[in-house]
């Protein structure tokens, strides 16, 4: 396969020629006079081929290993069916020899109680992954904690589901993910309780240190939910970074005094939003939203 450069590169001997690359051989010519420029021309196509009849999967290899897998990714498989690459049946002793191969692959495989375990929790994690919409840093944090809580021996006569959603909980804790326990609750379909204590007890055994939730990450998703303008989002931001600076967020639940600065933005930018609209936002209560408005109304002057 031989095609042209570029028409504008002329050639440096004869200087008419158009310069060519031959594919094949890899040299870089001229088209008229057939001086060679280079004889060694980097490949930029993609470096696989495909030998498989479907064409399109030319994939070499597999999934990236991930600690939220209860192999990590490092697992053989062996194609079930007799035929090679190209798509042929095997030959009769190949296929006796295949056949040996899959049986110590599966002989091979980690059938331990701790496997089993890894895989239902695995899989549980997997589907919370999907029903709340996180990120894959978010789940491989709360596939270490995890395997760090089935190390020290935490996870023997508890929950394996309350245990991976207080895992979870913990994972959006520390990457700062605005996820309440409500939510994860909701989510693994476990009581809010049960997911908060296996949450306590991974702090205590694990040593974690987690960060304080920070009012105003949740500040978007609330807004969101009630259908708030950009002017209203951007102002609740300001008033609780000025709350922030004065002290009077401490000890405060985050989502109740987010969905507080938003109502107080709500009537500052006379915004038609009830209290009810943006507690039902934030899954707060209404009360929660009318002390928080006080709190910032009288340290805020507003």
């Amino acid at each position: 396969m031989v095609k042209t450069i570029n028409p504008k590169d002329k050639c440096p001997r004869c200087g008419q020629g158009t310069l060519v690359t031959d594919a094949n051989t890899g040299e870089n010519f001229c088209g008229k006079c057939g001086f060679v420029i280079t004889d060694k021309v980097e490949e930029s196509g993609p470096e696989w081929r495909s030998f498989s009849n479907e064409g399109e999967n030319k994939s070499r290899a597999g999934v990236p290993t991930s600690l939220a897998m209860h192999d990590m990714g490092l697992a053989t498989v062996i194609n079930p069916q007799n035929r090679d690459a190209t798509g042929k049946p095997l030959t009769a002793a190949m296929k006796s020899t295949i056949e040996r191969l899959r049986t110590w692959d599966s002989r091979s495989q980690v059938h331990e109680p701790v496997d089993r375990n890894f895989r239902q929790a695995f899989s549980e994690l997997d589907r919370l992954k999907d029903k709340l919409a996180v990120g894959d840093s978010v789940i491989e944090k709360a596939a270490y904690i995890y395997r760090k809580a089935l190390e020290k021996g935490l996870v023997r006569g508890r929950s394996i589901s309350a245990l991976i959603a207080s895992a979870l909980y913990a994972a959006c804790r520390d990457t700062e993910t605005p996820r309440t326990l409500k939510d994860i609750g909701q989510a693994s379909n476990i009581k809010r309780k049960d997911i908060a204590r296996c949450y306590r007890l991974l702090l205590r055994e694990l040593n974690l240190k987690m960060p304080v939730v920070d009012p105003v990450k949740c500040i978007s998703r609330i807004a969101s939910k009630a259908g708030l303008s950009e002017k209203t989002k951007r102002k609740a931001t300001k008033i609780l970074q000025t709350a922030e600076e004065q002290k009077i967020s401490a000890g405060k639940d985050p989502m109740g005094l987010a969905a507080a600065a938003l109502y107080v933005a709500c009537v500052t930018n006379g915004e038609n939003k009830t209290q009810r609209d943006v507690a039902e936002a934030a899954g707060v209560t209404e009360v929660t939203i009318r002390n928080r408005y006080k709190g910032l109304k009288l340290a805020l002057n507003l």
